[in-house]
């Protein structure tokens, strides 16, 4: 008999260290912690209290989910870089998700998905379109604001009135929809994890004349 997937996930995109063990549909063990440094020191010893927890060994891993952000740039990279090793050790899959994606994870579609950003404003992520921001929730663009659409995540109240959607709570903690998304995705060609950096909304090309290379 076949055994279920087993999904190992964590994600240190904000002032967290966050995990989670999914077998199959099965949640088998789940850790979070706050914290606003250290977390390239705490997410091993975190991972290795998940397994301890299942009985499981790093060998019985399938796959590993990782979150890529938006979020604080350290913090992504210390996840990215543990799940690309872990993967080239283990000869698994390892699978980058979007904290966008991972608020929709169990959401009926289509649904606008905001993380925080700093200063108030958040980053967001519209059905069809490229993820944007830093935006202010009252700087909302004109195609998203009365878009009727359901909002998820970041200022989620505040935003649904601007939409005229609903405000929803997420189906999962980060790190278990993070793992739920990575095992629907999880295969053999997939590109290696990379995070996730939202390009500002007004951020134009540079103004500056290119040097002239001469030859000779």
């Amino acid at each position: 008999m076949a055994h279920a997937p087993l999904i190992l996930s964590f994600d240190t995109s904000a002032a967290h260290c966050a995990a989670a063990l999914l077998s199959g549909e099965r949640l088998l063990a789940t850790r979070g912690e706050e914290m606003g440094r250290g977390q390239a020191e705490r997410l091993f010893p975190m991972l290795e209290e998940l397994l301890a927890e299942a009985g499981v060994t790093w060998r019985d891993l399938t796959a590993i989910g990782v979150g890529v952000g938006p979020g604080n740039f350290t913090g992504i990279r210390i996840a990215v870089s543990a799940a690309r090793g872990l993967a080239l050790g283990l000869g698994i899959p390892a699978v980058g998700i979007s904290s966008f994606d991972a608020l929709r994870e169990g959401a009926v579609p289509p649904v606008l998905a905001t993380v925080s950003a700093p200063r108030g404003a958040v980053y967001l992520d519209a059905p069809d379109a490229s993820p944007l921001g830093p935006v202010l929730p009252d700087a909302l663009a004109s195609e998203i604001a009365e878009s009727g659409l359901d909002v998820v995540g970041a200022e989620a109240d505040t935003l649904a009135q601007l939409t005229g959607g609903r405000a929803l709570s997420p189906a999962y903690p980060l790190a278990e929809a993070i793992a739920r998304a990575a095992a629907r995705r999880a295969g053999p060609d997939l590109p290696r994890p990379k995070p996730l950096y939202v390009r500002p909304a007004d951020a134009a090309p540079s103004r500056e004349v290119p040097p002239v290379l001469l030859d000779g």
